[in-house]
């Protein structure tokens, strides 16, 4: 027994056990609209925090503690603190690129949902994304919302041959795998010529999908539709579109392949995945430990849930999703950029 490397190891697991135990305070932070009433920088009190957001201030006391703690918040004398503008950014601000106190809610979902996931780790290995707690939908579509509209139109679409002025000038989009409707509308918000059609299999997420659309002024370009992503209507798309979703699907070769059947010739896929290497070894850091775990519970379940069951998982790598293209008869396949977070590959019929 090395003691040192046991310290080591003892030191690390309390410290995710603190992390994990946060998440649960940030959820708490964010629905309550703590964060939000904090984010104006100035020092607040326990019993000031609860005079805004209507909450019990000694609760807040603890709540505050545990922020401070960890460093989310600062402490300002004994009793006073300030949440400062970097993780206002992350916590409190919506808008930001940052934003990723909405998303803890897949978290949370991982937890709610413990009890199916033992049941398919024990049996099959199947658990369909329709059966989990609703949270991680909208989880979903506020963690990954933030990126989309940072860089889908500033980054990703630029780095793709010739499909900006195919957008400016009238495009026929697909969204494949939609959820609810954040990069469909993103994509229409900017490009008010073309017209985009959002297929998702769940159809609550299509209901919420059209809602979001009606919100933002889109629902007149923009058109969704329950449809599974091997059998999704139409065709003549100059683009069709899987965003942080391909993985997912028991099919994913299917899919690329009525892709490439519904796209012009010429025509282009962009695919947006977690990011991953392509060997093991090289994802073992705090990016890849966290789509690790996401993929157990509800990525790589969902994919045994449904017909073929590939498993690609969320850490597939560039390697293995060429190789779902090419069988799928693309003939170009690349990376046209990428993030901390994301890959974002171009296929080209």
């Amino acid at each position: 027994m090395n003691e040192a490397k046991l310290q080591d190891f003892m030191g690390r697991l309390v410290t995710d056990m603190g992390g994990g135990a946060m998440m649960a305070t940030v959820i708490l932070g964010e629905e309550l609209g703590l964060y939000r009433a904090m984010a104006d920088g100035r020092p607040t009190t326990a019993e000031q925090l609860a005079e805004r957001t209507g909450c019990n201030a000694r609760l807040l006391r603890e709540w505050l503690s545990a922020q401070a703690a960890s460093g989310y918040v600062e402490l300002e004398g004994d009793s006073t603190f300030r949440l400062p503008p970097e993780q206002a950014l992350a916590l409190a601000v919506e808008d930001s690129p940052v934003y990723v106190a909405g998303g803890v809610q897949v978290l949370a979902s991982m937890f709610l949902d413990k009890d199916k996931i033992a049941a398919a780790m024990r049996g099959d290995g199947a658990l369909s994304w329709g059966e989990h707690h609703p949270c991680l939908f909208s989880g979903t579509e506020r963690f990954f919302r933030p990126g989309y509209k940072a860089n889908l139109v500033s980054q990703w679409l630029p780095a793709l041959d010739g499909v900006v002025p195919k957008l400016e000038a009238g495009a026929k989009v697909a969204d494949i795998g939609c959820g609810h409707g954040a990069s469909t509308v993103v994509l229409a918000q900017a490009y008010p010529n073309s017209r985009f059609h959002g297929f998702d299999f769940h159809a609550p997420s299509i209901e919420q999908a059209r809602q979001r659309a009606e919100e933002a002024g889109v629902a007149g370009r923009t058109a969704f539709e329950q449809a599974p992503a091997k059998g999704f209507p139409g065709s003549d798309y100059d683009l069709v579109c899987f965003f942080d979703c391909l993985h997912d699907m028991g099919d994913p070769v299917g899919a690329a392949r009525r892709a490439f059947e519904a796209l012009k010739p010429g025509g282009t896929v962009l695919l947006v995945e977690p990011f991953a290497n392509d060997e093991l070894q090289s994802n073992l850091n705090p990016v890849g430990r966290l789509f690790y775990a996401a993929s157990t519970c509800i990525c790589t379940p969902n994919s045994l849930s449904q017909e073929v069951g590939l498993g690609l998982g969320a850490q597939a790598g560039e390697k293995r999703l060429r190789h779902v293209f090419m069988d799928a008869g693309f003939r170009s396949f690349r990376r046209a950029t990428e993030t901390p977070f994301n890959l974002v590959l171009e296929a080209m019929k």
